[in-house]
C-alpha cells in the first residue's frame, strides 16, 4: 500500500456542546452510533483502521470487499461502521463483530453484515486533502462516491440549513443515531484534535443501585451498577456510573458497606453483561448490594434496554424507594425508519 495518507491516522474527534452552534458556514450532519473507522484503499489492498488506531479489517470481510467495489482505486475516507438492523442501529450486533474465532467472524459477516457511512475524505488518488476546507473534502467525497454500486458504502446526509439539523437531532434518535456533528466549512482535517463539534441527547433517570465493581487500583469502588425493574418485576443491569474522584471512591466504599450482599458473578438479571470483548481478560465480577439505594444518573440515549454509553452520576435520591425505578420513567423517543434514512443518503 502506497497512499499520500498512510495508516495510522489519529481520527479527527469533535467536542460536546449543549446546542448546535449558529451563524454562518456550519456543516451539520447526523451522528451516527458506530465503530470509528478510517479507510485505505490502494487497488486491492483494503485496510480499515479504528478510533485507536489499530485494524479492524479482519472483523468485516464481507465490508471490505463492498469498499472494493464503491470506492475509487485509491484514497482514504473517514466514517462509521455500523449494522442496521430491524428497529434502528444496532450497536450490540456491532459489538458481537469483535471476535478472535475466524469462524464467527465469517458467520457473522453473513448473518449481521456491516454498512460504512462515510463523512470525510482524506486523500483522493496522488492527493492529500487534509489541509483542504471541508467544504472540499465534501464535495471530493461525493465525486469518490457518486456512483457506488454497493449499498453498503454510503456517503453521510449533511445540511447548512441550522433549522433541518434540529429536526434531524430530535427525529433521527428514533433510528439510534445519538445526535449532530457540526463542522465548519473551512475546517482542515486535524488529526486527534476535537475540532469539531456534537451536540448530544441528555436526560436523567432514577435507577437503583444493585451493586459495584472494585476499582482496578485496589479496594475502592470503581464503578456503579445501575438497574431498572421491568413490567415483570424484574431487575435489570442497565448500566454503570463512575464519574467519581479517587477520595469519593474512597467514601463511597464505607457508605456502601452496609448494603452489601456479597461476591457476585456476572451471570444474574443485574450483572455485568457478556464478557467485554474488547478485553477477555477482563473481570465483570462485582460485589451485590440490597436493592435499597437509589440514585439520579444523566445519560444520552438507550440501546435496547440498557444505556448506550456510562452514565453520570448526578446525585443520590433518598426520597425515592427503590420499586418506583422502573422503565417507565423514560423518555420513548419516536420511531424513524433507518432504512429510510439510509436510501436518502
Amino acid at each position: 500500500m502506497k497512499l499520500p495518507v498512510m495508516p495510522p491516522v489519529s481520527p479527527m474527534l469533535a467536542k460536546l456542546s449543549p446546542s448546535l452552534p449558529s451563524g454562518d458556514g456550519w456543516i451539520f450532519e447526523p451522528k451516527w452510533d458506530g465503530f470509528r473507522s478510517v479507510v485505505f484503499r490502494d487497488g486491492d489492498e483494503v485496510e480499515l483502521g479504528s478510533r485507536n488506531e489499530k485494524p479492524l479489517t479482519r472483523y468485516f470481510p464481507e465490508l471490505a470487499t463492498s469498499l472494493k467495489l464503491a470506492l475509487p482505486p485509491r484514497c482514504v475516507l473517514d466514517g462509521e461502521i455500523i449494522i442496521a438492523g430491524r428497529s434502528g442501529l444496532d450497536f450490540d450486533a456491532l459489538q458481537q463483530r469483535i471476535h478472535p474465532a475466524a469462524s464467527r467472524v465469517n458467520m457473522l459477516a453473513v448473518s449481521t453484515p456491516a454498512s460504512f457511512v462515510a463523512f470525510d475524505c482524506l486523500a483522493l488518488g496522488d492527493d492529500d486533502l487534509r489541509k483542504e476546507p471541508f467544504v472540499k473534502r465534501r464535495e471530493a467525497l461525493l465525486d469518490a462516491l457518486g456512483e457506488a454500486k454497493d449499498k453498503a458504502v454510503m456517503v453521510t446526509p449533511a445540511t447548512e440549513n441550522h433549522a433541518v439539523a434540529s429536526e434531524w437531532f430530535d427525529g433521527f434518535e428514533g433510528a439510534g443515531l445519538d445526535g449532530i456533528v457540526a463542522k465548519h466549512g473551512d475546517l482542515t482535517y486535524r488529526e486527534g484534535e476535537r475540532a469539531m463539534i456534537k451536540v448530544k441527547h441528555r436526560r436523567t433517570a432514577d435507577c437503583v443501585v444493585a451493586g459495584y465493581r472494585e476499582h482496578k487500583s485496589g479496594e475502592i469502588v470503581g464503578s456503579l451498577l445501575l438497574g431498572l425493574y421491568g413490567e415483570g418485576g424484574e431487575l435489570h443491569h442497565v448500566g454503570v456510573t463512575s464519574s467519581f474522584t479517587m477520595a469519593r471512591r474512597r467514601e463511597l466504599l464505607d457508605e456502601l458497606a452496609p448494603y452489601v450482599v456479597g461476591q457476585s458473578e456476572s451471570t444474574g438479571p443485574v450483572n455485568g453483561g457478556p464478557a467485554s470483548r474488547w478485553n477477555a481478560t477482563k473481570d465483570l465480577s462485582f460485589i451485590e448490594l440490597r436493592s435499597e439505594l437509589v440514585c439520579e444518573v444523566a445519560y444520552d440515549h438507550m440501546q435496547g434496554y440498557r444505556f448506550r454509553h456510562t452514565a453520570t452520576f448526578l446525585r443520590w435520591r433518598p426520597d425515592r424507594d427503590a420499586s418506583s425505578c422502573t422503565y417507565e420513567q423514560l423518555e420513548t423517543p419516536t420511531k424513524f425508519d433507518l432504512s429510510a434514512l439510509l436510501a436518502d443518503t
